[in-house]
């Protein structure tokens, strides 16, 4: 074993590119897919492009954790960097759709490493008093990426061509690998490799089967049949998994785990802010273009208060940590995003743009506490060869929650708008699409406009709702932890 010291500023600094790199590319390549898709022809694929990533990385991500904690952490990062590399250069030289969606799948598995993988990294080399921070501070790499990626990657489509929005990761992800190489000396033990291909197997099976059901329900035509067999072939895979992991010596996720109730209940708070998270950031640029008429790019600074604030909730959560248990903690961010979200729910359609700087802001401050504090508890609360395997199910929540809200979201903002059309004679659902985008919601009758936005609020409006009651439901959740008054502790890594 190497005597070297880690390099915790540059390792540091590799973790925190890595994590952009990975958070750049959902954004860049949506504001690239207009171009892409008028490149290689394929309109009707194009939601895969985004989907496959998601698939493969959530599918990864428990995988990669388990092999964070037996062969070590450095290795599997590096090999997950190692796949995102390769999987972007295969999708820059695409030159069909069915191909880009292949590579996009591979880029995918590579970034299931990312996150939790670092995660678990900065667990390790860091103290629990400054987790936090550098937590939050790598957690600010997505809201750097909000804003950046779409500057980004308009300038590479208009000045290059879309090829260079993965070819860009070429040379960022060799600097990381090569950070990683030479700067991450790891003292903690390995274990003889073992892995649970049966476990692996059934759970991979589970989670394909929920999220493509999931994933089929939100895009509106909904076919009952192949609804109902995804939910069954879900609902025996996690059966077959759970029985797996019960029998198995060295399980992929300990049953153990989930009895412990603080474990338990902070992953689901993550998975259920992280629905509300992913309804806000997807919601709030459809009011702000459809009922404001912004443009794309100013809309989508709305939500960029709530990514800064998101880094300043994050230091807080750091502070709060040290003398308060994570339940009171919870509590009071979830306090935070119910105002923004019982505000969200009650404002006029007519609400100035500014104000929802101040909505987002005050959100982003209790996101940045509470998904800061939830991952520090979740590895405090397991034993110290577990904290790879707890650290990517805490990722893997919060992936689910996302997928599982947005589709629900979307079932619920489709329903709300085929109702609206039904009622108002004259009005259908090609209009509402047009009316969504500022450039062809200058193509309507001026006449309908008018009913058009009052339909669109309607919906949104609903949404919001919903989004309100999650963050109660997260609150009803927090109370059955509320006999824990332990601080959070943490391993010294």
């Amino acid at each position: 074993m190497s005597k070297k010291q880690t390099n915790v500023g540059l390792v540091t600094v590799a973790v925190f590119v890595a994590t952009f790199m990975s958070a750049v590319e959902g954004t860049i390549v949506s504001t690239a897919m207009p171009t892409i898709v008028g490149d290689l022809h394929g309109v009707a694929l194009m939601n895969w492009v985004f989907s496959i990533f998601l698939l493969t990385n959530a599918l990864a991500t428990p995988i990669y954790g388990k092999l964070a904690d037996t062969v070590g952490r450095k290795s599997v990062f590096l090999v997950g960097l190692f796949i995102f590399v390769l999987g972007s250069t295969l999708s820059g030289m695409s030159h069909s759709m069915e191909t880009l969606i292949a590579w996009r799948a591979l880029q995918g598995i590579g970034a299931g490493a990312i996150m939790p993988v670092s995660f678990t990294i900065l667990a390790d080399i860091y103290p629990v008093e400054q987790r936090a921070r550098v937590m939050g501070l790598n957690g600010s790499a997505w809201g750097i990426a909000a804003v950046v990626a779409p500057l980004l990657g308009g300038f590479i489509v208009d000045q290059l061509s879309w090829h260079w929005i993965f070819f860009i990761n070429i040379p960022i992800g060799i600097i990381t690998i090569a950070l990683i190489w030479f700067f991450l000396n790891e003292t903690t033990e390995r274990k003889a490799f073992t892995m649970d291909w049966f476990g692996s197997l059934w759970l991979s099976v589970g989670l394909l089967a929920m999220m493509l059901t999931f994933q089929l329900l939100g895009e509106g035509q909904i076919n009952v049949l192949w609804v109902i067999i995804g939910f069954v072939v879900a609902i025996v895979a996690f059966a077959l998994f759970i029985r797996q992991e019960k029998r198995t010596a060295d399980p992929l996720i300990p049953m153990s785990l989930f009895s412990n109730r603080t474990f338990v209940i902070q992953n689901l708070i993550a998975a259920l802010l992280s629905g509300f998270i992913m309804g806000f950031e997807v919601y709030l640029p459809t009011w702000t273009q459809g009922l404001l008429g912004l443009m794309a790019s100013q809309a989508g600074f709305a939500i960029t208060p709530s990514s800064l604030m998101w880094i300043v909730g994050s230091f807080i959560a750091g502070k709060l940590l040290l003398n308060r248990s994570p339940y009171s903690i919870v509590n009071l961010a979830l306090v935070l995003v119910l105002i923004g979200a019982v505000t969200m729910a009650v404002i006029p359609a007519s609400t100035p743009f500014w104000c929802f700087f101040v909505i987002a802001a005050i959100c982003g401050t209790g996101f940045g506490i509470t998904i800061t504090t939830t991952t520090v508890t979740v590895q405090s609360k397991v034993a110290v060869d577990e904290v790879g395997v707890a650290t990517s199910f805490n990722t893997l929540s919060r992936t689910l929650g996302q997928t599982i809200m947005v589709s629900i979201f979307g079932i619920i903002m489709n329903l709300e708008m085929a109702r609206g059309v039904a009622s108002h004679p004259g009005t259908n659902l090609a209009m509402m699409n047009k009316l969504i985008n500022p450039q062809t919601a200058k193509e309507l009758p001026a006449h309908l406009l008018p009913t058009l936005h009052g339909i669109l609020y309607q919906g949104l409006h609903v949404i919001f709702i919903g989004g309100v009651l999650l963050i109660i439901i997260s609150f009803l959740v927090n109370f059955f932890d509320r006999k824990d008054t332990e601080q959070v502790t943490g391993h010294q890594g």
